[in-house]
């Protein structure tokens, strides 16, 4: 059956009848408020498709691919990370730690130096990346500061206070995200959508009904807010390789010697032709590949990584939220959805636009972050889940979502210029390949209106920018990839979804 995006208009026609009123009329906004690629798109038809193939991911380059026993590795041989590193000249302790994978704090405190000093034939220990994650010190006792004088007031605040609200901020986001409910992407920051799943949490559970009492619990249950990460070849299958580095390297190097500058976490400017041109839609970076595994915010990525270099490489360590992972190579493995249990019926709603809440037997296990991508995006009533589909593709041929009408001449002797052009639709189907930054993400849910089970034009999927979702796509009712994968994994075919103003 083929679901036409054919946008929020007062009057859908879906499958051979029509549903009247679901969704008010909206306007294009302009191109700084849709998704990057989607500003020529987001005024066509799209509809979700099946995956063509069943293989998820991208072959691996060739310089990752598995060597069998006793082949010899073309180039110089990578030693791995020794237990020990004798200084030379010209050295300095921020250098020897970039050198592997670590900040200056944590090679000091490694081998407890109490300064920068080093010299000539030293020898320092080099700690495994497991080591790593107990040299994150808890944030320092804020140092006692002098009364100011009478009249003075001190706005000021204290570096290690901030540091401290920041892990205590990771921590309970963490904490949050692995109880399901989600503050969005973690990134030691008290922001709206943390602050609304902090307060919902603390509504349903006796035990953390005060902030005082969820920061006890998130303390007594999250010990270490971070952990580590090594990046591996096989998440190469799912990395678009740079363009100018290779990435068969170890601890961050590479055989390039072109030096470049840690990169801008946004994407790189892409057009409609390159996404509908490219066979898989994988991440752009391994910096965002293991920012959606750790449900982090790319930029808090790299804040809490600051000696990685710009391009990471096999065994390059990161510091991570201490999370339950999205594994993306596991995410799509079936079933995809649970079988219905009449023992214990799942519900769900859509609140406020903004977020999804997923119930069984009546108690609220679930709260995740929600957005539209077709702005005027409306429902009433109950709708029902439908089916779960694994690697959506999207469909158009380029054919506009809505015909423009001619504008009447004015009055007098106005000679009206010719009418707007309107380029033909495609003769076949194009695609928008799946993968992990299609704008519909890794799954599509599909909906129904209550007593019916044809699916809607408009579903539940995930999203390639997680950092942006407010932004105009194409869809429907948008999570994160890692959300869209725990909500279809809850909610049977056949779950009812109410909508709600609260």
């Amino acid at each position: 059956m083929r679901l036409s995006f054919v946008g929020p208009l007062s009057s859908i026609a879906i499958a051979g009848f029509t549903c009247g009123s679901l969704f008010a009329q909206t306007v294009v906004k302009p191109s700084s408020k849709i998704e990057p690629g989607l500003e020529l798109a987001v005024n066509w038809k799209w509809w979700v498709a099946p995956p063509e193939k069943t293989e998820w991911g991208m072959p691996l380059p060739e310089a990752l691919l598995p060597k069998p026993p006793g082949a010899i590795e073309p180039g110089k041989p990578v030693a791995p990370r020794p237990e020990t590193y004798d200084v030379k000249k010209g050295d300095a302790i921020i250098k020897i730690a970039r050198k592997f994978d670590m900040t200056a704090a944590q090679l000091k405190q490694f081998n407890d130096l109490q300064d920068d000093r080093i010299q000539i034939g030293q020898t320092l220990r080099i700690p495994t990346h497991e080591h790593l994650l107990t040299l994150i010190p808890p944030p320092p006792e804020p140092k006692a500061e002098p009364n100011p004088p009478a009249g003075v007031t001190d706005l000021g605040f204290d570096a290690d206070f901030e540091a401290r609200m920041e892990l205590d901020n990771v921590r309970l986001q963490v904490f949050l995200d692995r109880e399901m409910f989600s503050p969005g992407m973690i990134d030691g920051k008290s922001g709206a959508t943390f602050l609304k799943a902090s307060e919902i949490y603390q509504r349903t559970h006796p035990d953390a009904a005060s902030p005082c009492l969820l920061k006890a619990k998130a303390e007594a249950t999250v010990t270490q807010p971070y952990t580590t990460y090594t990046l591996r070849a096989e998440d190469f299958k799912f990395i678009k390789p740079p363009k100018d580095e290779p990435v068969a390297s170890r601890n961050g190097k590479s055989s390039s010697k072109k030096k470049t500058a840690a990169p801008a976490p946004l994407p790189p400017p892409v057009t409609i032709d390159e996404l509908v041109a490219a066979d898989f839609l994988g991440y752009t970076s391994a910096w965002e590949f293991v920012a959606e595994r750790f449900h982090c915010d790319e930029v808090f990525l790299h804040h809490i990584n600051p000696q990685l270099k710009a391009t990471p490489a096999v065994g390059t360590g990161f510091q991570v939220p201490n999370v339950v992972p999205f594994e993306i190579e596991k995410a799509l493995a079936a079933p995809l959805q649970p079988a219905a249990d009449p023992q214990k019926p799942v519900t769900a709603a859509v609140v406020l636009l903004s977020r999804l809440e997923i119930s069984c037997e009546g108690k609220l296990i679930a709260v995740m972050p929600l957005t539209t991508a077709r702005p005027g995006l409306r429902g009433r009533d109950k709708w029902t889940v439908l089916d779960a589909i694994p690697q959506p593709r999207l469909a158009t041929r380029r054919e506009p979502r809505e015909i423009p009408k001619p504008k009447p001449a004015p009055a007098g002797d106005f000679v009206a210029g010719p009418e707007p052009v309107i380029d033909p639709p495609l003769e076949k189907d194009q695609f928008l390949a799946p993968g992990p930054n299609n704008p519909v993400g890794v799954i599509w849910i599909n909906l129904a209106k209550s007593g019916s089970t044809d699916p809607l034009p408009y579903g539940l999927h995930g999203t390639g920018i997680p950092a942006r979702m407010k932004l105009e796509g194409i869809g429907g009712l948008r999570l994160s990839n890692w959300d869209i994968a725990r909500a279809a994994r809850l909610m049977p075919a056949g779950t009812a979804l109410q909508w709600k103003k609260e």
